[in-house]
């Protein structure tokens, strides 16, 4: 009967557990100044956030227009480049980040489950084995025992204490998968990134050997005439010290290509022959990305940015974590029993005994030199400055996403300036090779104008290689068509 009634009392309490301390988590800051819920969870926390910027005011910089949006989540196969999805798709395998971002997502899934653990019953099995003396009356005999124990605890969690850790330790768990899925998105955009500057390293090479072709055959010319008596010798050598100009820079800019291959390589873990190999099936080729969608309101960012969801859960588990500290400054109740059977052996005298026992203990904490109130208040500060990281992190978002807009419209409007120029320079080029040719212009007013649209050739491929890192920039300011689906689950 006091079994039972040790065993209902329990219960009673366990059921009556509601009480958790610590301040209930209230979602990441958004709004421009404290909201009621916040400033009831500040005088939870002792903790009251600064003033912060809305979120919720539109874009200063213009939002992407044309052709047909795209869905973040599957831009890349609609580049239509098979060279660009093998390496993206390489990269993402034999990243170290990922295999990193991969393990710390073990690491905090099996903290959950130990922390989801700490509120259940435990049972244990005890074997022991001991031989001393036993008093029986008057007697003193040698004995041996043998004894085998079942034993059960559980720790009835009064104040939420362990409900507390439990938030903590899933929010940890969110916060891991989102920064797997940003390490995927950072993976994606650097290897990009690296393939489109081999794409340009391919199109300054081809106007290198062009120019580094036109200012050798005028060379030959020049060499030809000034043997003939029609060219000074000064202008022979002045065609001479062109063409060797264009070939030295020829050169410089294929190591400039090699370097890149050898970047690629190291990314996508892939063998440098079988890079080259992928990467010359499309020669010569930018690749082209689709418009996609840009939220009109900058709150719609923080959705979709796993970088700003592992910032916002690991404050969760900061607010988590106060309340995990606080509960450690309140009494605990345990319930403890055990039961088995116990063999004695005294010679010829021998007795096999059933034990067991049942009940409650409570501990109760009176002195500790103030160590679970420090830790309350380091609790506290861990909150203030993981809120603090996010609206940094939500601050660094926003301009990431501004700064993408502004470089994807100054390509845009600058890339038909550069394209006219190029034309232009070229036409003038030709035509001043023409009167070169016939007598009729200067070798420095042909050389003038060679430089000047090898500078706007290069010019151009450099605008066109802006615009498409612009978007990719913007896929990644974005999120890379991630969405937050643990979203739902918490509500």
């Amino acid at each position: 009967m006091r079994a039972l009634a040790t065993f209902a009392l329990v219960g009673v309490l366990a059921g009556c557990g509601a009480f958790t301390v610590g301040p209930d988590y209230a979602g990441a800051p958004a709004a421009r100044s404290l909201s009621q819920a916040e400033a009831g969870r500040a005088a939870a926390t002792g903790v009251t956030p600064a003033a912060r910027p809305a979120a919720d005011d539109g874009w200063q910089a213009r939002l992407p227009h044309g052709g047909a949006p795209a869905d973040l989540a599957t831009w890349w196969s609609q580049f239509d480049d098979p060279a660009l999805d093998a390496l993206l798709a390489a990269a993402q395998r034999e990243s170290g980040s990922l295999a990193q971002a991969a393990a710390r997502i073990e690491q905090a899934r099996a903290a959950a489950v130990a922390a989801g653990a700490a509120g259940l019953p435990t049972l244990d099995l005890n074997l022991a084995n001991s031989r001393g003396t036993i008093n029986i009356g008057t007697t003193i005999l040698l004995a041996t025992q043998n004894r085998a124990t079942v034993q059960a605890g559980w720790e009835i969690d009064l104040f939420g204490r362990i409900a507390r850790e439990r938030e903590a330790s899933l929010a940890r768990l969110d916060a891991r998968t989102a920064d797997w899925h940003e390490a995927r998105v950072s993976v994606a955009a650097e290897t990009a990134a690296q393939y489109l500057q081999f794409r340009y390293c391919e199109a300054l090479v081809a106007i290198a050997q062009a120019d580094a072709a036109s200012r050798t055959e005028t060379a030959t010319v020049t060499d030809r005439a000034a043997a003939a008596g029609f060219q000074a010798p000064a202008a022979a050598a002045l065609t001479r010290a062109s063409a060797a100009e264009a070939a030295g820079r020829l050169t410089g800019q294929r190591a400039e290509c090699d370097l890149t291959v050898k970047a690629l390589v190291a990314l996508t873990g892939l063998a440098e022959p079988e890079v080259r190999t992928r990467l010359a099936a499309t020669q010569g080729r930018l690749p082209a990305p689709r418009a996609f969608e840009v939220k009109a309101v900058p709150a719609g960012l923080l959705a979709q940015r796993p970088d700003l969801a592992a910032a916002e859960r690991a404050l969760a588990a900061a607010s988590a974590d106060i309340g995990a500290a606080e509960g450690d400054r309140y009494p605990r109740l345990s319930l403890a029993g055990s039961v088995g059977p116990l063999r004695i052996d005294a010679g010829q005298l021998g007795a096999t005994l059933s034990t067991w026992s049942i009940g409650p203990s409570l501990s109760l904490p009176i002195f500790d030199g103030g160590r679970r109130r420090a830790n309350v208040e380091s609790a506290r500060a861990a909150y203030v400055a993981a809120e603090a990281d996010y609206r940094s992190r939500a601050r660094q978002a926003v301009r990431e996403v501004e700064e993408a807009l502004v470089r994807l419209q100054s390509a845009a409007d600058r890339e038909a300036d550069a394209r006219t120029a190029a034309e232009g320079y070229r036409r003038a080029f030709e035509a001043a090779q023409v009167r070169w040719k016939g007598g009729l212009g200067s070798l420095l007013e042909l050389e003038e104008s060679r430089r000047y649209t090898l500078t706007a050739d290069s010019t151009l491929a450099g605008v066109q290689r802006d615009r498409v890192a612009a978007w990719v920039s913007l896929y990644r300011a974005l999120g890379g068509g991630w969405t937050n689906t643990n979203e739902d689950s918490r509500k």
